[in-house]
């Protein structure tokens, strides 16, 4: 068990877990979870830690999309927004680059999720380790981490 599975569990929503052997010569963490599983790219979402100004964000896309900084700091009411460095992810969310899921992290950070998740019953984020994945409702998801739907993508 994971802490992301940990909370999904304790919020007693639905959701479903599926696990692949994950390649460490991976180019991209996301697309390889999406074509291992079988699923379709625009149901794989991302978990990306963002350094908005002084504060940290969550941001969660689409695996075949891009983050706009600019669109996401002006979510947030920033000036700047760039990549966490990675250390720093770890420690806030306690979870490595390419396992970070945006449940059960140590710190509980804003999140944003993009606008398209709302037009899917199911999305599939990292479950808090390479090679699991957690399928859950876009809404459930949002309450859970009492997220925002925001035109985050570029």
């Amino acid at each position: 068990m994971t802490p992301a599975i940990n909370a999904a569990n304790k919020a007693k929503v639905t959701f479903t877990t599926l696990s692949y052997e994950h390649d460490s010569n991976a180019q991209s963490f996301g697309l390889e979870a999406a074509q291992k599983l079988q699923l379709d790219p625009i149901s794989v979402f991302k978990t990306l830690v963002i350094q908005c100004d002084k504060q940290l964000v969550v941001a969660i896309i689409p695996v075949n999309d891009t983050l706009s900084f600019k669109k996401l700091a002006k979510v947030v009411n920033a000036k700047k927004a760039r990549m966490a460095d990675p250390h720093v992810v770890t420690n806030k969310t306690g979870y490595i680059m390419g396992g970070v899921s945006p449940l059960g992290q140590k710190t509980s950070l804003q999140t944003i999720i993009a606008k398209s998740a709302t037009l899917l019953n199911i999305i599939h984020v990292s479950a808090g380790k390479r090679g699991l994945e957690i399928g859950i409702s876009p809404h459930d998801l949002s309450q859970l981490l009492r997220a925002q739907f925001a035109d985050i993508t570029a």
